[in-house]
């Protein structure tokens, strides 16, 4: 296979897909809920489950494009590195150190609102929302474990890997509808390693050279079949899960999912030339590389906004969301978000200096104990998306502060970053200690 070489500089299309997932992301869980509060509850309904609305979650559902831009970004970043060890831990400790704030701040959050008399389900709905997006994490981190395999086996095998990858998702998709509904969950892997190994092929393949009749054909072919195993198959319509849906599309993920990326991908790729023009305007590329910064903080924080605001407005003040696509929810949406935008920009600049800050260095930890440190994050990330944020005086053992404890293990266990100057002294100091002691003994 040959490679490409290495671009001089940061890929645009990448950033341009990027950003507009993480605002897709944050459109769709701004725009989704329909919310009312009496009497101690909290009513939680989905827009998109409005008759028709559906169609919708086949573009905003985006996750999709989220692995392949990192499957893309991981391969650059991979080449880049001077070492597995070295790309490992630059990389866990990226991802985890944005999750310490959350998980501090949400450890305190649920008994402060119980303090303030805020009734338990309500304090429940909360908690849940604050840790549930935590599932992604908790995936990529294994996908990023898995990737300096990946990267090899890309290049021995091409395109049989992520062809195996689904139909390793379609047994598995066999299995779970046929009773064996928790084996599901290792589509988790196969589903997902599959998008993000299309990525590598952007960087090193075909995908990344398309014309835009064969992106378009790609496309239509990605998005056939999704419509194929959606009318003939056990698949819902939606791409996200449903309230009341028998099956869900996206927890645990279906092997549709692979098909819907293969759409999506083609379809990006066919304006590839248009997303580099704009990526190219004066005050975008700046936009762009704030935001890409700021990525996992962005992702973390925009539902904690989300509950502020409706903690305000609809527990506090009353409000109750208009009834999806009429007037008067069409003339809301934009006040809701731009004041869930302004909580967020509040909590970003509190709390995204923890992904900005990168540190320098000689690493401390070894590719055993990397692993090991990525696996215990991703179990506790896992534990905290599955159970939630709940108050600490509900007792310790059955709540958050198990698996608070496991993540932050694995972000400790990743090492630490000595400054090359700290070392170099280290090491003429044990070259002086050297030299003394071969003297002595002569």
């Amino acid at each position: 296979m040959q490679i490409s070489q290495v671009p001089a500089s940061r890929d645009r299309f990448l950033d341009v897909v990027r950003a507009g997932a993480i605002l897709a992301v944050i459109a769709q869980h701004w725009t989704m809920p329909v919310l009312s509060y009496s009497d101690g509850h909290l009513a939680t309904g989905n827009a998109l489950a409005t008759p028709g609305w559906w169609v919708v979650t086949w573009l905003s559902q985006v996750m999709p494009l989220v692995f392949f831009a990192g499957g893309a970004a991981n391969l650059i970043s991979f080449r880049r590195a001077g070492s597995t060890r070295q790309w490992l831990a630059g990389r866990i400790k990226r991802l985890v150190a944005p999750v310490l704030p959350l998980m501090a701040v949400w450890l305190i959050v649920p008994d402060f609102l119980r303090g303030l008399g805020v009734p338990p389900q309500p304090l429940q709905v909360a908690g849940a929302i604050a840790a549930q997006l935590l599932w992604f994490l908790a995936v990529y981190l294994l996908v990023v474990l898995l990737t300096p395999l990946m990267v090899t086996a890309h290049r021995r095998w091409g395109l049989k890997v992520p062809l195996v990858m689904a139909v390793a998702g379609v047994l598995v998709d066999v299995a779970r509808f046929n009773d064996f509904g928790y084996v599901g969950y290792a589509n988790a892997v196969f589903v997902w390693v599959a998008v993000h190994q299309l990525g590598f092929h952007y960087v090193e393949g075909r995908l990344g050279s398309l014309t835009r009749r064969a992106a378009l054909t790609l496309s239509a072919a990605g998005f056939g079949v999704t419509a194929l195993m959606v009318a003939f198959g056990p698949y819902p319509a939606g791409m996200i899960g449903m309230p009341g849906a028998p099956v869900s599309n996206m927890s645990p993920p279906t092997v549709l999912l692979a098909f819907l990326a293969v759409g999506q991908i083609g379809l990006l790729l066919a304006f590839r030339p248009q997303l580099n023009a704009l990526a190219a305007r004066p005050g975008v590329g700046d936009a762009l590389g704030w935001l890409g910064a700021r990525f996992m903080s962005v992702y973390l924080w925009h539902m904690p906004a989300l509950v502020v605001v409706t903690g305000v407005t609809v527990y506090g003040l009353g409000y109750e969301t208009p009834a999806p696509g009429t007037v008067f929810w069409l003339v809301m949406a934009p006040a809701w978000f731009a004041v869930c935008g302004l909580v967020l920009l509040g909590l970003l600049r509190l709390f995204a200096h923890f992904e900005v800050q990168r540190g320098t260095g000689e690493l401390t930890a070894k590719t055993p104990q990397l692993v090991v440190a990525g696996l215990l994050a991703s179990g506790g990330l896992l534990g905290l998306a599955a159970h939630g944020f709940a108050p600490l005086s509900d007792g310790i053992a059955h709540g958050p502060v198990p698996w608070v404890v496991l993540a932050t293990a694995g972000f400790l266990l990743a090492g630490k970053q000595i400054p090359v100057t700290v070392l170099s002294t280290r090491s003429l100091g044990r070259a002086v200690a050297v030299s003394e002691r071969a003297l002595l003994k002569r």
